[in-house]
């Protein structure tokens, strides 16, 4: 089965082509960060009109690239939630539209269930049960995943989530949108042990988590250092390694409470935040003292892509699902609810 994927649930437009046979064929990518850069955040109505704009483009690219045309795609993908609506339904109303053009069935998908289902397009994909770490920009959720559609949550960020946290900490010192890479290379030359920002939640038990806490902790450090007329460069570069310390200690700290509740020895980290290279190489570590083994995608993967949406796409239309020709979009979209194939 050939799958064309489409992701439009907030600033990148992603399009793919999945063969169930030969895996990915090609992949195009178009970031909206300068956009929306010039406004600190991304902004829904820009983010929903630049959609617009790329989608056929990239469409008749990533066709070209895999030297196909339409009449050789079996199905559509497309993300259906959760996400900024106005976006969504640019994915949405392109796939149905196409679906109904060419006569083939279409299928929206979980842009979480994406992410979690991305190292699977690996050459080495971990194997079910596993518990997986979804941490990005609108989610940090601990799931144990018995198999597509068999999800559990662990525990969940009871406020900001932590590639939320990043973007926020980043903007009050200053920094360019998005956050997280700017924090994550300026605490390459951060001084260590200056400033030690607290592991918020990982002196109780349980496997939610808390942010917002540390975003307000940055504030203060970085209010003191301005009123101290310190070397203003040099404490963002504390600040940053500090803070970032602080929260991939963390997700360290749960993601190994959660591999002991539920006896399970296999790590899977996906969604932006797990592109962060500290966070890579504490959970490598502590799986590597648990005899254990962590997952996780390409970095080009991690962010939103068409990928994840095809490959997840193909997975259930194969097992006999698909839409109805009514254009439907979730922006709140629990995973737990998806049916298992």
């Amino acid at each position: 089965m050939l799958v064309l994927g489409l992701e439009t649930s907030c600033d990148e437009t992603g399009v793919a082509l999945y063969d169930s046979e030969r895996g990915l064929l090609a992949d195009a990518l178009f970031s909206q960060i300068d956009l929306h850069r010039v406004y600190g955040g991304v902004v829904p109505e820009l983010a929903s009109r630049d959609h617009v704009k790329r989608m056929l483009p990239l469409i008749r690219q990533v066709l070209d690239e895999a030297g196909k045309q339409a009449s050789d795609i079996d199905a559509l993908a497309y993300t259906a939630g959760p996400g900024l609506v106005g976006a969504l339904l640019v994915g949405a109303s392109c796939a149905q539209a196409l679906a109904f053009a060419w006569g083939v069935p279409a299928v929206g998908v979980h842009h979480m269930e994406g992410h979690l289902l991305a190292p699977m397009l690996e050459e080495q994909p971990p194997a079910f049960p596993f518990v997986a770490l979804l941490v990005s920009g609108g989610h940090t959720q601990l799931v144990r995943v018995d198999g597509i559609g068999q999800y559990q949550l662990l525990g969940e960020s009871l406020d900001d989530a932590a590639g939320e946290a990043f973007d926020k900490t980043a903007k009050l010192m200053g920094l360019n949108y998005p956050g997280g890479p700017e924090i994550a290379k300026l605490a390459e030359q951060g001084t260590p042990g200056r400033f030690v920002f607290p592991r918020p939640m990982t002196d109780r038990p349980g496997l939610d988590f808390s942010f917002s806490g540390l975003k307000t902790f940055a504030l203060n450090t970085w209010q003191q250092c301005r009123d101290s007329s310190d070397d203003l460069d040099q404490a963002r570069r504390d600040i940053a390694l500090a803070f970032q310390q602080a929260v991939v200690e963390t997700l360290t700290i749960k993601c190994k409470r959660a591999l002991k509740q539920s006896g399970l020895k296999s790590l899977v980290i996906a969604g932006g935040v797990s592109a962060n290279k500290a966070l890579r190489e504490h959970l490598e570590r502590m799986l590597g003292e648990m005899k254990g083994k962590v997952f996780y995608a390409r970095p080009r993967f991690c962010t939103d892509n068409g990928a994840m949406i095809a490959y997840a796409g193909c997975q259930r239309l194969l097992a006999g699902q698909h839409e109805d020709l009514a254009i439907k979009v979730q922006a709140r979209w629990p995973m737990e609810s998806l049916p298992a194939i």
